[in-house]
């Protein structure tokens, strides 16, 4: 018995992850809540990864760290993760100061370079 390979593109069925929009200064009690809203976010739609928009958090302090925190440590329980979206760069200064590590939309993954690929300089090009 042969399969003959469909022409084309194989079809990929794309999931966009869910979004939980982070409002104002947030206070320690809504915390608790917030990371029930991760749990069930990963849980409901089996997704992998909750895209928390962090563009209206307010200014960055240990507060929005803590609650970072507590977020991303739901969603790992859960068996998942959060990616931020819009962080301010002062709020990323601060979570790379304390040591947390988070993925970012829109950033760019950081590779080695593959093997036997040199970069090269053409002459006449200007110095960076």
């Amino acid at each position: 018995m042969s399969y003959r390979r469909p022409p084309g593109l194989p079809v990929v069925d794309a999931m966009t992850p869910p979004v939980l929009v982070l409002p104002g200064p947030v206070t320690r009690d809504e915390v608790s809540g917030l990371s029930d809203d991760v749990r069930a976010l990963l849980q409901a739609g089996g997704a992998r990864v909750v895209v928390c928009d962090v563009g209206g958090i307010g200014p960055p302090g240990l507060a929005a760290v803590d609650l970072l925190a507590r977020l991303q440590l739901a969603a790992r329980r859960a068996g998942g993760r959060i990616r931020l979206r819009d962080p301010d760069p002062a709020l990323r200064a601060l979570l790379d100061l304390v040591g947390l590590r988070f993925e970012v939309e829109g950033q760019v993954e950081e590779r080695e370079p593959a093997l036997g690929v040199e970069e090269a300089v053409e002459p006449g090009d200007p110095a960076v």
